[in-house]
């Protein structure tokens, strides 16, 4: 896939999905928007409406007064590839609210019985062993850039090929055009239930039940990544909307009602808020251009700097 195709994708035009909503006390109604970033995020955003009106804020259509949108890594990718002209390059964080596994599988009859075969292949021939999953520069690409990486492989000769969807990755893997696979849990898992492919390994800190395979970390590969989305808030938001937004946030995430449609929507929880979330944020976007640049993906040397900059970069 062409890298603008990539950045269309990252980039789209933001989905409203919001309604008026019963004031929580001493704020006025229709204080708070909420937007998706990209269709991908539409129903994580239609969520988090759902159970913010349920815990009392005031969630209005948009045009309210501070719009908060859900996006996550493939909008902050994408610019870090259009060389920091996202939204969300500029835009206030506020809250990590979900993350996607991901998986790398196999043929189901593959020679790599174990992710260390994998590995051994990647470390000797790197452009001879061919790799695929979603768009170049998306959170598959990165993944296995990270998993290269890990392992000491000459990243720039990754052999990866991107595709525009699991569907096609699938189809690359399953017919032989690809020896090893990376997607979300989600996407692989009718697959994987199929016995059509085998995971060799999970991208989380730890094992996860649903999947009998060790994560990257015991493989030996000291790399633990999730697809994640998060809330933002414009920038220069105000002070007293941040701390409200962030309280609707920590609020939501502990709710009954959100817990359970992750549950539903096959979202991993990942709360983390305030000034951790910025932190972690700032290390995510370091971590997201090193290995753009690794890859051979970035020309020349990025300007994001998340609304710190003093020309509004």
């Amino acid at each position: 896939m062409r890298r603008r195709d990539f950045l269309a994708l990252g980039l789209g035009a933001a989905a409203c999905l919001a309604g008026c909503a019963t004031a929580q006390s001493g704020t006025a109604s229709g204080a708070f928007s909420v937007v998706a970033g990209g269709e991908s995020w539409a129903p994580v955003a239609a969520c988090l409406i759902q159970a913010a009106r349920r815990a009392g804020y005031p969630v209005a259509a948009q045009g309210a007064a501070t719009a908060i949108t859900v996006t996550g890594l493939t909008a902050l990718a994408a610019g870090e590839l259009h060389r920091g002209l996202a939204t969300i390059d500029t835009a206030t964080p506020l809250a990590r609210l979900t993350g996607d596994v991901e998986v790398v599988v196999v043929p189901s009859n593959s020679r790599y019985r174990e992710f260390g075969d994998l590995a051994e292949q990647l470390i000797a021939e790197p452009e001879l062993t061919p790799v695929a999953g979603g768009p170049l520069g998306g959170p598959d690409h990165l993944l296995f850039g990270l998993i290269a990486k890990g392992l000491g492989a000459d990243t720039r000769q990754l052999d990866y090929t991107g595709y525009p969807g699991g569907e096609e990755a699938g189809a690359a893997l399953l017919g032989g055009k690809v020896a090893a696979a990376a997607g979300t849990l989600a996407e692989w898992r009718p697959r994987i239930d199929q016995e059509r492919v085998r995971v060799l390994a999970v991208s989380s800190a730890h094992r996860v039940d649903e999947v009998d395979a060790p994560s990257l970390l015991e493989c030996g590969v000291r790399v633990d990544f999730a697809n994640w989305c998060a809330a933002i808030g414009p920038p220069r938001m105000a002070e007293g909307a941040r701390v409200l937004a962030l309280r609707m946030c920590d609020d939501v995430s502990a709710s009954a009602t959100w817990l359970e449609a992750c549950r539903t929507g096959g979202w991993r929880p990942l709360p983390l808020s305030g000034g951790d979330f910025a932190a972690w944020l700032a290390s995510e976007i370091d971590r997201t251009r090193a290995v753009l640049g690794d890859l051979g993906l970035l020309d020349t040397t990025n300007t994001t700097c998340w609304g710190s900059c003093g020309n509004g970069h």
